[in-house]
């Protein structure tokens, strides 16, 4: 903790204890279901769970990115990269955290939905904040229910539409050229509800060759034709054109502009040109999909199925000198895939007395399938560069699983015992249509039954204490399957890695006004799957031996009289290599994991909730970029952040504004790191002090 900023964690620890007065005003239970599948009291399930409600996501921010609601919950990271070509890095625990793009670890729902693919990659950009009711996020043994890549769940869901109808204008802007339009309406005719939002988003981007565009459209309808069934029904689409990719940058060039990219030495031009500017490092994404979910309920037993499908197109230029892609083995600069994905769940919940108490069941299948027509190609014709070239790969990639479940939950007096097992099973099958270099057709089949149990005792009606225990596993992504050492073909060769998860917590009740929850975890991990060489926008992967991670995290909400509130979140976590292999000593700290974060938040709203304000305190512990720990590491840091809101209710309309000033102490830092980075372009840079403003106009009909 001492490597922290001093002065930050004094101002954490000031805005969420800000005096020692009586308690006024009190903390409502919150409702989640993400742990059991079945509604509960977050105080009473065994697992640390945290909600983030949909004024912390809605108000005072341009809900963006999800690292703007998400800082404050305890064990997750959630870092914006000022990289909109290689989208937000989240790990749980420090699952996640070597991902070089998208989202690896963690387990993202969107409504039900997966937005993780049956590979365990996943998106958080398709997630619409500006329709955000509520995130959960799940950490610890029972996120292994979720199957492959459940080191944490994060699950979003969005409003349903309710009367009377409304329609709302948002515009926002901020440092760097950025701006947001977003339009929404919402109503309820009877029994069909409904929910459309559409939006646009463009900055110029804090780092250079960084700008980017990012529409996104949503509409969901409700549909309850009798008082014990309902139907959902959700569709959304992300389009990216041309977002700018900066790359990297070696620790010198940080240090001499943390704005700049690395410039390229074999480039001509006077002055030299920068890697992302020479090869105009960039990725288009153009995302849509649809589900439906239906409901039916035959007294306290519920029957729940579920479909969904969409097709995801990516195409991304990556920095690849054309020597680089001599040889025969290499598949190009450029990225093109065209994916259809579908899949399907059905789940039962019994519920019924046993010996004195009451025993709930869920039983399930989840079946989801990813199919992509993916070709490489150089990213050059002739001498000009940033173009697409000539064919490099042609070959079709297919995942699937199948994943069968079991969870049961007891509940008698001060007891809540759970137990729980999935059995996930991932196909793995490439087809190679480019044999000019050889044949890369094959297939991988992982396997894994995972088992999850738990314990809550009541000791009081403020004080429950757990533990739990589970197995979990990751299989390779495609993303980390797709090369070879240094460009090489498909990797077969890859072992999923197995996870062993310990948990023991305590949640306190403090009057009515206060709440704390703490947890202390283990997880070893054996064929933990780490970079093997990372260059230009390509990653490949090998598997280290074994890991070791243990930390804590502690949470406290409170609130007290004439609307002060306050917030803070603590984790300590010793993430290191368990035994030596290669260069790598024994004790070594994984990369891209922090020893220790902290968050602390201090807000005030007047007693109509017509003003508000509050000051936040971020903090966190250096991270180092590489598996010996002998590059330099990322420098801890310490954040202040200030925001403020109105209201003004004018007959049907409703007028909101906020101002946000982040980085209130122009803090240089580097914001996330680049794991492993072959040439050492290990960082990228935050922005320092910057504002943003948003206005809000809403008609109720």
């Amino acid at each position: 903790m001492h490597r922290f900023s001093r002065p930050a964690i004094t101002a954490a620890v000031a805005a969420a204890f800000p005096f020692a007065g009586a308690y006024a005003q009190a903390i409502n239970d919150v409702v989640v279901i993400t742990a059991s599948r079945i509604e509960h009291v977050s105080q009473e399930i065994p697992a640390a769970i945290d909600v983030i409600d949909a004024s912390r996501i809605r108000d005072a921010q341009m809900r963006v990115n999800a690292s703007e609601a998400l800082v404050a919950v305890p064990g997750l990271v959630v870092q914006n990269r000022q990289n909109y070509a290689q989208d937000l890095q989240i790990s749980s625990r420090g699952f996640g955290a070597r991902s070089a793009f998208g989202v690896r670890g963690v387990r993202l729902i969107a409504d039900g939905i997966p937005a993780t693919m049956p590979d365990g990659q996943g998106q958080a950009a398709t997630f619409n904040l500006d329709r955000a009711q509520r995130i959960e996020v799940l950490r610890g043994p029972f996120s292994a229910l979720y199957g492959n890549h459940s080191g944490g769940v994060v699950q979003l869901f969005t409003e349903e539409g309710k009367a009377p109808a409304s329609v709302e204008m948002s515009v926002m802007g901020g440092s760097d050229g950025a701006r947001k339009a977003d339009v929404s309406a919402q109503g309820r005719e009877g029994t069909l509800g409904y929910v459309i939002d559409l939006s646009r988003f463009d900055t110029d981007g804090y780092r250079d060759h960084s700008a980017a565009r990012r529409d996104q459209s949503f509409a969901k309808l409700t549909f309850e034709p009798d008082q014990r069934s309902k139907l959902t029904i959700v569709a959304s689409g992300l389009r990216q054109k041309d977002t700018q990719d900066p790359l990297g940058v070696q620790w010198a060039t940080y240090l001499r502009d943390p704005r700049a990219g690395e410039t390229d030495p074999a480039d001509t031009a006077t002055p030299k040109r920068t890697f992302a500017e020479r090869y105009d490092t960039r990725k288009s994404i153009d995302h849509q999909q649809a589900g439906a979910s239906y409901d039916v309920h035959f007294g306290e037993n519920r029957l729940h199925l579920m479909v969904y499908g969409g097709n995801r197109e990516v195409v991304q230029y990556q920095a690849f000198s054309r020597a680089f892609q001599a040889p025969a083995s290499h598949s190009g600069g450029v990225v093109d895939f065209d994916r259809d994905f579908y899949g399907a769940a059905v789940s039962w919940r019994d519920v019924r007395r046993f010996d004195s108490g009451v025993l709930r069941t869920t039983v399930g299948l989840d079946y989801d399938r990813s199919s992509d027509d993916r070709r490489g190609f150089e990213n050059f014709v002739g001498s000009q560069l940033g173009v697409r070239g000539a064919l490099r790969r042609d070959e079709n990639d297919i995942v699937s699983n199948l994943d069968p479940y079991l969870q049961s939950e007891w509940q008698s007096g001060a007891w809540r015992l759970t137990g729980g097992l999935r059995h996930s099973r991932v196909k793995v099958e490439v087809d190679d249509h480019f044999l000019a270099n050889g044949n890369d057709s094959g297939g991988m089949t992982f396997s894994r039954t995972t088992p999850v149990v738990g314990a809550l005792y009541k000791v009081s009606p403020a004080v429950n204490v757990y533990a739990s225990a589970a197995r979990g596993f990751e299989t390779p992504t495609l993303n980390e399957s797709f090369y070879s050492g240094t460009g090489g073909g498909f990797n077969f060769g890859l072992r999923p890695a197995r996870s062993t998860h310990m948990e023991a917590g305590a949640k306190f009740r403090l009057a009515e006004s206060a709440r704390v929850d703490v947890a202390l975890f283990q997880v070893r991990t054996r064929d933990e799957l780490i970079v093997d060489a990372a260059s230009g926008g390509r990653t490949s992967y090998r598997n280290a031996g074994k890991t070791l991670r243990q930390g804590v995290e502690v949470s406290f909400d409170g609130a007290w009289g004439n609307g002060f509130t306050a917030r803070a979140a603590v984790t300590g976590l010793r993430a290191i290599y368990d035994e030596a292999f290669g260069s790598v000593a024994e004790g070594s700290r994984l990369p891209g994991v922090a020893r220790a974060t902290a968050y602390g938040e201090l807000a005030w709203k007047e007693a109509q909730g017509r003003y508000g304000a509050a000051i936040e305190a971020l903090a966190s512990a250096k991270v180092y970029a590489e598996d010996t720990n002998r590059e330099q590491a990322a420098p801890g840091y310490g954040l202040l952040n200030l925001r403020l809101q109105a209201e003004q209710p004018l007959r049907n309309w409703r007028i909101r504004e906020f101002v946000r000033l982040n980085n209130l102490l122009d803090k240089t830092y580097v914001g996330s790191v680049i794991v492993g980075d072959t040439s050492k372009r290990y960082y990228e840079a935050a922005p320092g002090r910057n504002w943003q403003a948003g206005f809000t106009a809403q008609y109720l009909f």
